[in-house]
């Protein structure tokens, strides 16, 4: 297997480096969108003059580094996106990484969870790692070290992810019972025509007819769902590596994280988007 090959060999084990290019296509495919729907919702008037999220910024960077914030916070917006979409078209690939990656950043100072911040800088690292991202939209498939290491490195924190995520759930006996899940489907049935916006909640009619009612045998299906992610999240890293099992391990990949992402789409489009693109990394 080409992954425990590298790590014997020092990552000296020549590697596809168009696997590495493709996941360039896709991170900058998936911050393009993610920096575009940044400006709806409120997005460009973040930092109006009197607004809470102002006063919560000079509250929490004090008044200065709040004004700064304020001040390039816009043109942030603007350069950002148009160096995601200039990455993913692969044009000055390393600046634009480094533009990405610093406008990705900026939120952290100013989202509440934002996980999927640390995950797009994770990823993103990996693709400085590489030597070799590949130039306009073109891929090369001559076998090279130059991003080995990186290809690595992005197979391991995905694993990670997964790893991580399927303990976290192992351990909380609300999502092992399926009441999380029952309780979620249930509330946002109820309140899904009261939210703000539009495009925050996706989960099919049928779903929520069928299983949103919080009844013993809702609870009983949500539990076989709870055991099915928690067993594909263990499953799939191990599966992606094993040619024989890929395409079936990505065929599952894709189908979980479509069904994770319709019960929060815009905040799921990220973590999604992004995991399901590391999938490219794990082949030789």
């Amino acid at each position: 297997m080409w992954f425990f090959d590298a790590l014997a060999s020092g990552f000296q084990h020549p590697t596809d480096p168009g696997q590495l290019q493709w996941f360039r296509i896709i991170f900058g495919t998936v911050c393009t969108l993610r920096f575009a729907l940044a400006f709806g919702q409120g997005g460009w008037d973040r930092f109006a003059p009197g607004s809470l999220s102002a006063h919560l910024a000079e509250q929490r960077l004090g008044p200065a580094r709040a004004h700064l914030l304020i001040t390039v916070y816009r043109p942030a917006l603007i350069v950002r996106t148009a160096a995601a979409l200039v990455l993913a078209v692969g044009l000055g690939t390393r600046l634009a990484l480094l533009l990405v990656l610093a406008g990705a950043a900026m939120e952290l100072l100013y989202l509440k969870s934002p996980n999927a911040v640390r995950y797009t800088l994770l990823t993103g690292a990996c693709l400085l790692a590489a030597g070799d991202l590949g130039h306009g939209l073109r891929i090369e498939h001559s076998p090279s070290t130059a991003n080995t290491w990186a290809q690595c490195l992005l197979v391991l924190i995905t694993t990670d992810i997964y790893w991580n995520s399927a303990w976290q759930k192992i351990r909380s006996r609300q999502f092992r019972t399926g009441l999380y899940l029952a309780q979620w489907i249930h509330v946002y049935t109820q309140v899904k025509d009261q939210l703000p916006y539009r495009r925050q909640y996706a989960v099919p009619g049928f779903v929520r007819r069928h299983t949103g009612n919080l009844t013993a045998r809702d609870i009983i299906l949500w539990r076989l769902v709870a055991a099915a992610v928690i067993t594909a999240e263990i499953a799939l890293p191990p599966a992606l590596l094993i040619p024989q099992t890929t395409p079936y391990a990505v065929a599952a990949g894709i189908g979980m994280h479509t069904a994770f992402t319709c019960l929060k789409p815009r905040q799921l489009l990220t973590f999604s988007g992004l995991t399901v693109g590391t999938y490219v990394a794990f082949a030789a």
